[in-house]
């Protein structure tokens, strides 16, 4: 299988990291993030958004968003509850994660890593409401050890992806100890990977 990829992206992070928990071999074709004036030429035939990552499977066809592609391939797996709730509770975090979390986490850390200047205000909006959605995550993961089922699904790659990296958005992880504790167990999950490979 081949990924469009960007090491930087979170989003891209959860398809190699559930592939290298899979045992999948992924031939990684790396994407600027910044500079996105090749995406039409290598990518207007694998996707209409145009962003990374794209999986494209054996028989050429394409997968894009995230989520929709860790779903796939976690299909008929232990990480892809077969409960019709659980299923539901994991589309649940899944469509939380992509409102709440990669918005907020994920822009604020793109423009401090990048060490660009966002617009007047940006910044303390995407921080504050980026706070909400870790309190959230927080009020969901208190007496739990994993989101969905007591066990380690496609959700908590999902949120792990932005979260593990917040600090590098400026948020402060240390009010979240259920944050904290959760990022420790996914992180001691077999197969795990780093987000810098």
């Amino acid at each position: 299988m081949q990924l469009y990829n960007a090491a930087v992206s979170g989003n891209c992070y959860k398809v190699r990291l559930l592939a290298a928990q899979l045992g999948i071999a992924l031939e990684l074709h790396e994407l600027d993030v910044v500079d996105r004036s090749d995406r039409p030429a290598v990518l207007g035939q694998l996707s209409p958004v145009l962003r990374v990552p794209v999986l494209v499977l054996d028989d050429g066809r394409a997968m894009f968003e995230s989520n929709a592609i860790i779903d796939y391939l976690a299909e008929g797996t232990p990480y892809m509850p077969s409960d019709p709730y659980e299923r539901q509770q994991v589309l649940a975090w899944q469509f939380f994660e992509q409102y709440e979390i990669e918005p907020n986490l994920a822009v604020a850390r793109f423009f401090q890593i990048f060490g660009l200047e966002p617009p007047a205000g940006l910044m303390r909006q995407k921080q504050d409401a980026g706070r909400r959605g870790l309190e959230a995550l927080e009020r969901g993961l208190t007496g739990r050890s994993f989101l969905v089922a007591d066990r380690y699904t496609v959700a908590d790659i999902s949120l792990y992806g932005y979260t593990h990296v917040g600090a590098e958005g400026g948020f402060d992880l240390g009010p979240y100890p259920a944050i904290l504790a959760w990022l420790d167990r996914v992180a001691s999950q077999p197969g795990h990977i780093s987000i810098s490979g």
